[in-house]
């Protein structure tokens, strides 16, 4: 399986393992299937539950088929709609431990999925052929669509769990000082933690300066305010993000 670089907003590369071809058409397998079943059991309450083909009768072929889209309407919809809800995830993706993400590090927006939507018109014809080599040929593994986008499918699988990485041994005493660090995500505690720890490694005071200046524009602390060294303040950001998140082990 191929590496993706993907550049954070905080100016951070974390390095994922790109979804393989044979997990995305694992998870397009599983998703069809749901679809299939959806549209048995729609076109089964229509026509044998509330009996409604009568009115299909003396209809054109047009309207007909227009009613017929109309029922199944969610199953085209289905890919754009659970991606959006579910972070770069349908049943088929969650089941096989795969997610879109951006590879700019940005959260993915409903425009993307859309992207990835309408070029699936062009990545399925010729019984999906066409996004099969795309996939096959390109560098991170990316059909049409999510070269399009600015996206990738990458694999969730073997991850170590975010909050294994921000965990931080706290007193039961222990009285925090910067309440703002409920502002923070899980991913951005990390990606300060990965990065403090690598800077103490090595005894980088700029990026241990760096990332502090930055904590501090994040969380709008006034400079002058923190009477602590740059160090002090990173360690007790840490902490205070584990005691008031609860990830104290």
């Amino acid at each position: 399986m191929s590496q993706i670089a993907i550049n954070t907003s905080q100016n951070v590369n974390i390095n994922f393992t790109t979804a393989s071809v044979g997990e995305r058409m694992l998870a397009f397998i599983i998703d069809l299937l749901i679809k299939v079943a959806y549209a048995v059991v729609a076109l089964y309450l229509f026509f044998s539950v509330f009996d409604l083909g009568y009115i299909l009768t003396g209809l054109d072929q047009w309207s007909q088929m227009a009613i017929y889209i109309a029922i199944t309407f969610p199953i085209y919809i289905y890919p754009v709609v659970l991606e959006s809800l579910m972070e770069g995830q349908t049943p088929g993706k969650k089941a096989m431990k795969i997610r879109v993400v951006k590879i700019d590090g940005y959260q993915a927006s409903f425009g993307d999925y859309l992207i990835r939507w309408v070029f699936r018109l062009i990545d399925t014809s010729f019984a999906g052929v066409v996004g099969l080599i795309s996939m096959i040929v390109s560098k991170n593994n990316q059909r049409l669509g999510d070269i399009a986008s600015g996206t990738a499918v990458i694999s969730l699988k073997n991850n170590i769990n975010i909050s294994h990485t921000i965990l931080e041994n706290i007193h039961q005493d222990y009285v925090p000082s910067f309440p703002q660090v409920i502002a923070l995500s899980d991913n951005d505690m990390r990606i300060i933690k990965d990065n403090y720890t690598k800077a103490l490694k090595i005894d980088d005071r700029q990026v241990i300066s760096k990332l502090s200046d930055k904590i501090k524009s994040i969380l709008k602390l006034d400079v002058d305010a923190v009477k602590m060294t740059e160090r002090q303040f990173i360690n007790v950001i840490i902490k205070d993000y584990n005691y008031y998140t609860g990830k104290d082990n």
